[in-house]
């Protein structure tokens, strides 16, 4: 079968066939995504397949452009209000304190203030910076 009717094929697939053909395709259980992540998780691998992914030459050209993330200083004081309450950080070499207790991520703060999964970074504001978490 051609890659474009296989990538056709995958549009009628429901999300338990996906995960098959992504077990298939991809040679590892499938994560759990949704139907329209899996299928286009699933139709980037049999592009990448057919068209033997990223030359050597264009792989390292992205490596030498990208821009790098600044990291956040250990001794900076992330602040941040949240219904009400000041919500307050401090970065540390390894680590995040909140409320006098250390945090491994920012994500972690994020879920005990909000009691909600939250990404850290976004949380705090963070986008696009490397914040570990």
């Amino acid at each position: 079968m051609k890659l474009k009717e296989r990538l056709a094929t995958l549009t009628r697939m429901g999300r338990s066939e996906l995960r098959k053909e992504w077990e298939r395709v991809c040679k590892q259980p499938a994560p759990n995504l949704s139907a329209d992540l899996l299928r286009l998780g699933i139709a980037y691998r049999l592009q990448e397949k057919a068209h033997r992914g990223l030359s050597r030459a264009s792989l390292s050209e992205l490596q030498t452009t990208a821009p790098a993330r600044p990291a956040i200083k250990p001794g900076t004081r992330l602040v941040r209000s949240w219904n009400g309450r000041t919500i307050s950080v401090l970065v540390e070499e390894d680590g995040f304190v909140f409320d006098d207790r250390n945090y491994p991520s920012l994500s972690a703060i994020a879920r005990e203030v909000t009691g909600a999964h939250w990404s850290g970074p976004r949380f705090f504001g963070l986008r696009g910076l490397a914040a570990n978490g």
